[in-house]
């Protein structure tokens, strides 16, 4: 497949393309049917979109990770004459992340499932569009040495890192003072802290800006989400958690800053989409049409900022003292918020229970850093089984 000006059509690989990063890039690719082709799609339960996503796009590969999903997707498919091969399992995930045929690889799987997808596409040598934070938050090292070692191209796609990326200079990190990196404090930026404990799932899915799946929209809530960030902002930048400045900023407007040493700050701005920082990805160094409506600064009319406050958001707390502490507690961090979130949204525990999970395991991790994957696999496993015995020992 090429293009009319001869240039090579690039075939992506999507994990997580039921999700609202998956979703958000098809509509991308699909606005550039000459310049992008689709080689695989995958999703974990979600039939039905994957069915769909298939019919129009095509891809060699589907994989479902709940094997009878697979079979129900197969069944359909084959009825409906597709050629699409169907895949079940984990494991599938990384095959298709390191096929010869992907040139990109969207990582958008959330949680620590899109850890080793992620990283084989990084083994691979692959484009990496890192939409899946915890990959750097768990393994940041040995990941990336893996984009080193490997010739792997690595951008972000989280708005914020995007909008890093976009403002630093392109000779390295040459005259940077420090990193501000923008957030909209949630939808309890204002709310009273003495009755956070009665926020309901329902009321901390509801972002005031960005459409999200309901893990990250909790994060959101939580200010994790800005934690999870200022820690892969080291990993991708090569900076310390001292030099990444977290700045409340509810229009989500200006989506991250750099600031540099002769007093100057360049900012990325845009509307809240996340169809932008993934079309730059996509076409990087060039860009595209992401089908993303104009900035109207009149209707933006003012811009706001404020410092976070810590003890409305001691999760954003934990995690600077984490990346300080070591890539063990990195890794507890995320475990325990993984399985806190997922609690709170099962109703097991409430809003103001999550950082106390978090905090109980972080207690519990082991010091230094780990060096190799299975050390980082324990350390996830352990994590979780702390953060399930908190649950168990304090909701009796």
């Amino acid at each position: 497949m090429t293009q009319s000006s001869g240039v090579p059509s690039k075939g992506i690989t999507i994990l997580g393309a039921t999700g609202s990063i998956g979703v958000s890039t098809l509509d991308v690719i699909s606005r550039h049917p000459d310049r992008y082709h689709v080689i695989a799609l995958t999703a974990n339960i979600q039939t039905d979109v994957l069915f769909e996503q298939c019919r129009q796009f095509k891809p060699k590969y589907a994989v479902m990770v709940d094997e009878a999903c697979a079979d129900v997707l197969c069944a359909r498919l084959k009825e409906y004459g597709s050629d699409t091969v169907v895949l079940s399992g984990a494991a599938a995930l990384e095959r298709v992340s390191a096929l010869d045929e992907t040139d990109y690889v969207m990582a958008a799987i959330v949680g620590a499932a899109g850890l080793l997808p992620s990283l084989a596409a990084a083994n691979a040598g692959k484009r990496v569009l890192l939409a899946n934070k915890e990959a750097l938050v768990m393994s940041g090292k040995l990941f990336m040495d893996a984009v080193k070692k490997n010739g792997a191209e690595l951008l972000p796609i989280d708005s914020e890192h995007n909008a890093i990326f976009q403002s630093m200079p392109v000779n390295g990190k040459t005259g940077v003072k420090k990193i501000l990196l923008t957030g909209s404090g949630g939808p309890f930026r204002s709310r009273a802290i003495d009755t956070l404990s009665a926020v309901t799932p329902e009321e901390a899915v509801a972002h005031p800006n960005w459409s999200m799946g309901q893990k990250i929209s909790v994060d959101s809530a939580t200010m994790m989400n800005k934690g999870l960030e200022v820690i892969e902002a080291c990993w991708l930048f090569d900076v310390p958690a001292s030099d990444v400045q977290v700045v409340v900023h509810p229009q989500s407007t200006i989506h991250s800053m750099v600031s540099y040493v002769d007093g100057s700050v360049i900012a990325q701005m845009g509307n809240p989409d996340m169809r932008t920082p993934i079309a730059y990805s996509l076409a990087w160094p060039d860009r595209i049409d992401s089908g993303v409506a104009d900035l109207d600064f009149f209707d933006v009319a003012q811009l706001d900022f404020e410092k976070p406050n810590f003890s409305r958001f001691p999760c954003l707390k934990f995690a600077y003292d984490a990346h300080e502490t070591g890539g063990y507690a990195s890794i507890a961090l995320n475990a325990a918020n993984e399985v806190a979130v997922a609690s709170f949204l099962s109703k097991q525990i409430n809003f103001t229970e999550i950082p106390q999970l978090i905090e109980f395991a972080l207690e519990r991790a082991r010091s230094g850093t780990p060096l190799v994957l299975d050390e980082i696999l324990v350390q996830d496993r352990d994590s979780r089984e702390h953060a399930r015995l908190w649950i168990k020992n304090n909701k009796k």
